[in-house]
């Protein structure tokens, strides 16, 4: 059963890197696609299973974004809906001036479509 999102999750683009957590395998690149304060889709094939424990490390620009997550549901070919957890305050900081941001960005953008 999947379970609902918590919260909007917008557009957004950036390089990413995943890897399961506790292992020793190096981590391999991925894109998201979405992301909101409590996750992220990430394209990424082929997919870990539901419930597996992730690290995931997201860039943009001279940042980026490290926490835990959870694989909430998975579509095949496609990639994996995230839930983060355990996120430190200084990584949160920085994911939520890359949601205004994107969230400004794309209300910018429907508000030329609209004019």
């Amino acid at each position: 059963m999947e379970q609902k999102r918590r919260g909007l999750r917008i557009p957004f683009s950036a390089p990413a890197e995943v890897a399961l957590e506790g292992s020793k395998d190096a981590s391999a690149p991925a894109k998201i696609v979405e992301l909101s304060l409590h996750g992220c889709f990430v394209q990424f094939y082929p997919p870990f299973a539901v419930q597996a424990k992730l690290r995931v490390k997201i860039f943009d620009k001279d940042e980026y974004f490290e926490a835990r997550a959870t694989v909430m549901h998975v579509r095949d070919k496609v990639g994996m809906g995230l839930a983060f957890c355990e996120t430190k305050p200084h990584f949160q900081s920085i994911l939520q001036k890359w949601i205004l941001a994107a969230m400004v960005q794309q209300q910018k953008a429907d508000s030329t479509v609209h004019s």
